[in-house]
């Protein structure tokens, strides 16, 4: 079932806070909230944290829904206004995470708004009032999710956003439209490979040695490369050895809503990396 239609409310009006601050939307029947899952770079033996990536938790009755269900469940006339409630809910929740400084991506997709006009404008509204929320640009990193929106759009976002300091990063490189013709186009500051490609990628027993060009070749473009999907110690390792920049996946963290206490700890690669055998030892089961 199609959730009620929302076009002719204002996005402020459907944000609410909680009895301690933590703020969420209301879409028909459900309540959206902010999680934010970390991001980390490699320093030593260690991995530390020094972004988060922000989500949406869609919960209908309390009851965790998946993003996917929720967002298909949309109407197509509300698309924008629910992409820019989730913008909203994720900037307001920055101060929520309980941590200083780190860098947040945020998902932006063209093909909601491709109006360039519009979406130029819509852009500019957000800077202005990244303030408000004890943000400055260049503590933004914007995830372009939709690689099969107009290049004169993408390029226009690109520019604008560079121009007010925001990072701009090519999601799911390896699959559909992000290729190394779109990063020619954008010539983002990150690219992040996709999840499910690179787990395919690294079952190929000569996985580290064909990875480490593919790295060297986007920092050859000036790019920073984030692996994402890290789910298990085989992923760490490729990643590494490829001397990639930054890390993400539940094998290092999950996401986690707002308000929830932050891990500031570095995570040890040594002891990651030795939870790639999954199987108990016989002694130690119960």
């Amino acid at each position: 079932m199609t959730a009620r239609p929302e076009r002719r409310r204002d996005v402020a009006e459907a944000i609410f806070a909680d009895e301690i601050g933590i703020q969420f939307g209301v879409y028909g029947e459900f309540r959206l909230w902010s999680a934010y899952q970390p991001i980390f770079a490699p320093q030593g033996r260690t991995l530390k944290p020094v972004a988060v990536e922000a989500l949406i938790e869609p919960r209908r009755i309390a009851t965790p829904v998946s993003p996917a269900v929720f967002f298909d469940s949309v109407a197509a006339s509300d698309r924008l206004f629910v992409e820019t409630m989730c913008r909203m809910l994720h900037l307001g929740n920055y101060r929520n995470i309980g941590v200083d400084g780190l860098t947040l991506f945020f998902n932006y997709d063209p093909k909601i708004n491709d109006h360039l006009g519009r979406a130029l404008a819509e852009i500019r509204l957000m800077t202005r009032h990244l303030g408000d929320f004890g943000l400055e640009p260049a503590m933004l990193v914007c995830e372009i999710t939709e690689q099969a929106a107009d290049d004169h759009v993408l390029a226009g976002l690109a520019r604008e956003m560079r121009r007010d300091g925001i990072r701009i990063a090519i999601d799911d490189f390896g699959t559909g439209h992000s290729t190394e013709a779109r990063i020619g186009l954008l010539s983002p500051d990150i690219v992040k490979i996709d999840g499910g490609w690179f787990a395919e990628f690294c079952r190929h027993a000569a996985a580290e040695r064909f990875f480490r060009p593919l790295v060297s070749m986007l920092h050859d473009r000036g790019a920073k490369v984030l692996v994402e999907g890290i789910e298990q110690a085989t992923h760490l390792r490729v990643a590494l050895d490829g001397g990639v920049d930054l890390l993400q996946g539940y094998h290092l963290a999950r996401p986690a809503l707002a308000g929830t206490i932050f891990n500031e700890e570095p995570l040890s690669i040594d002891a990651l990396l030795g939870m790639d055998n999954k199987v108990v030892p016989l002694h130690q089961r119960r």
